[in-house]
């Protein structure tokens, strides 16, 4: 059992289990708890705890105040060719993008490229979760979604665009895929409320107060900047892309449409739209060719001249190596996680997940 006293530490397998198993008590299909699950436990897993299993007791509000549908029928609405468009019945984002990237892997090995858009969606958690499954089969992926408004236009004075990510896996030989998983804004939120409980002052433009001003105080930051700082038309202009390609080319809601993922109001479906896409290397040169390029490519990459006391990455290194490590050593869960993986415990009579021995 957990215990409070200490930061525990839990292996991914109970966290898999229990979140599962509180799902499921809420009264979410299989399905749903499945693909709720897998992507939060790879937010986790991958170190990208903002959309890991924190995000639990937020979806546990939204399948019992009704905002998710906890027993979708999803479907496809039509086609064209290599394109398709998905009907997410209101359920949850994860099991739709799950989904609709297996669809777009299908198209892609027919026609060389894949793409399908999803419609009456929420929100999907780490978009890197759904751009690895096609990496996963040698394919490369693309994920992206719109949410509700956060982030500043370059130079503007109010909420307009979402974080709006977008990712991009690509499949490496005999090693993990190249994962590219981003924000279009400068840094999540969840990184302004921690310097905001740790009384830090924010790094430079990457947060405003309510007149747009870029502020250090993160007590007084009320919205995101984007991407670029001096430069950031380059980020909105970034998610502005994903709103066309979420929002517009799905017909689903704006970001400034969007209601907010923290409420109040938790019955009423968000309306959001997601896309995703495959492509088939083979589709355009040879295996062997792709192959051999993605991999001169990496290790020049990794061979690079670096700054002092520096090292280059490419993407998706930091997270492999955090991800080796949590397989190995467990999760640290932090005390709002903590206590809000307790609350779902009494509530649904779900036994807590077990803390690690000795940290093994």
């Amino acid at each position: 059992m957990l215990h409070a006293d200490a930061q525990a530490r839990v292996s991914l397998a109970a966290l898999d289990r229990f979140c599962r198993d509180i799902l499921k008590a809420t009264g979410a299909d299989e399905a749903t708890a499945d693909a709720a699950t897998r992507a939060m436990l790879h937010g986790t897993r991958h170190g990208v705890d903002s959309h890991g299993v924190r995000l639990l007791a937020h979806y546990a509000a939204g399948l019992t105040g009704g905002r998710i549908n906890r027993t979708p029928k999803v479907r496809t609405l039509g086609g064209f060719g290599a394109v398709e468009t998905l009907d997410a019945d209101d359920g949850h984002g994860a099991l739709a993008a799950y989904r609709a990237m297996e669809r777009a892997v299908d198209l892609a090995g027919r026609f060389g490229i894949g793409a399908v858009a999803i419609r009456n969606t929420s929100h999907f958690g780490p978009a890197g979760a759904y751009a690895l499954e096609a990496a996963r089969q040698g394919f490369i992926g693309l994920a992206v979604c719109n949410s509700d408004s956060i982030v500043r236009l370059h130079d503007g004075a109010t909420r307009f665009h979402g974080t709006n990510p977008i990712s991009v896996g690509v499949p490496a030989p005999g090693q993990d895929p190249w994962l590219l998983d981003m924000a279009t804004s400068a840094v999540p939120y969840n990184r302004v409320l921690l310097y905001r409980s740790l009384g830090t002052p924010l790094p430079d433009a990457v947060a405003s107060d309510l007149n747009g001003i870029d502020t250090p105080d993160a007590a007084k930051a009320e919205m995101l900047a984007p991407l670029g700082g001096e430069f950031g038309f380059k980020g909105a202009g970034l998610a502005g892309l994903v709103e066309i390609l979420s929002a517009v080319l799905t017909g689903m809601r704006l970001s400034a449409d969007i209601a907010s993922m923290q409420g109040p109001d938790f019955s009423t479906p968000r309306c959001m739209g997601a896309f995703v896409l495959a492509i088939r290397p083979e589709a355009f040169v040879a295996r062997e060719t792709f192959e051999a390029g993605m991999t001169r490519y990496l290790e020049v990459l990794r061979g690079s001249a670096v700054r002092e006391q520096c090292t280059v990455m490419a993407p998706g290194d930091r997270e492999w190596r955090e991800a080796a490590h949590r397989e190995a050593h467990g999760v640290s869960l932090d005390p709002a996680t903590f206590a809000a993986f307790g609350e779902l415990a009494s509530r649904y009579g779900v036994e807590l997940p077990h803390a690690v021995e000795n940290g093994g």
